[in-house]
């Protein structure tokens, strides 16, 4: 399949890679000049779609995707389809695959979960919303770069489905912190507490699979100095569309508010731009309840 792939980031190089290696024609854009091995390289966005079957996007924001969508749409093929990748806001995502469909094309939006590891070993998680046809199209390509896909409905379905896990992720992890905190202060051995949750009604995937607290549980990047498989400040972009959506939806996530907050706080006034998300345990660990 001929593909262009827009946005050659942490994120979206390894995807494209890992497409040209399964031995499509992949012909990558990035505004900074970044590349990825087997991918050819265009001096546009409009160079690389021309003729392509399928344009992947991985972008920064919504507003950068409608920019680029603009750019883009015009210079497909008929019958491509959009398939964007980003994680963005509801709104974005279905304009733009409005602005598709009118073009005669079709569109997807595919946010994905499994970070950078995910990507580069491609066993990403895609949300997909769109239409039956244009999932068919992607299908193959979701196999390749990732283990999973879903179709979750029509467009802005991935997107909404990518907020709402990310704010239960959100919220997971920031009680787990607040739990070790707490069980320190009162005593209790950080293994044994690992050990009676994990097993228990307080299970979760904050704890089970990525627990916060060092040499307790799988290997996470709390074992690593919290260096980052999710950046706080990549959970705080989320946690903000998360807010967003609720507000648009007239949604009650007092949960996923208070979340945002601190989040907040802890990239933008204390020390968690560039840490892990799960380094809010050593946060907590310092604050009293004061």
């Amino acid at each position: 399949m001929k593909i262009a792939f827009i946005g050659l980031g942490n994120m979206g190089a390894p995807m494209a890679a890992n497409l040209a290696k399964a031995g499509h024609e992949v012909t990558g854009f990035d505004v900074a000049g970044a590349s990825a091995e087997g991918v050819a390289v265009a001096e546009s966005s409009v160079a690389a779609v021309a003729g392509a079957e399928v344009v992947i996007t991985m972008l920064p924001n919504g507003a950068i995707l409608r920019a680029v969508a603009d750019e883009v749409i015009p210079a497909m093929a008929e019958g491509a389809v959009l398939l964007d990748c980003s994680t963005v806001d509801v709104e974005s995502a279905r304009a733009v695959a409005s602005q598709a469909e009118a073009a005669g094309l079709g569109a997807l939006d595919a946010p994905v979960s499994g970070g950078i590891g995910g990507a580069a070993a491609g066993t990403l998680t895609f949300m997909v919303g769109g239409s039956d046809a244009a999932f068919a199209v992607g299908k193959p390509l979701f196999d390749i770069m990732g283990q999973k896909a879903v179709h979750c409905g029509p467009s802005g379905a991935g997107q909404a489905a990518k907020i709402c896990n990310n704010m239960i992720l959100g919220v997971t992890m920031i009680a787990t912190c607040e739990a070790f905190a707490l069980a320190d202060k009162l005593g209790l051995d950080r293994q044994s507490m690992f050990d009676v949750v994990s097993t228990s009604s307080g299970y979760s995937w904050s704890m089970n699979a990525y627990c916060p607290a060092p040499g307790v549980g799988p290997q996470s990047p709390s074992d690593n100095d919290y260096k980052p498989g999710f950046a706080a400040e990549l959970m705080l972009k989320d946690l903000g569309l998360s807010q967003q959506a609720a507000e648009a939806a007239d949604a009650d996530t007092p949960m996923g508010q208070r979340a945002l907050e601190l989040y907040r706080s802890f990239v933008e006034d204390e020390s968690g731009r560039g840490m892990d998300f799960s380094a809010m345990l050593p946060r907590f660990e310092k604050r009293g309840r004061g």
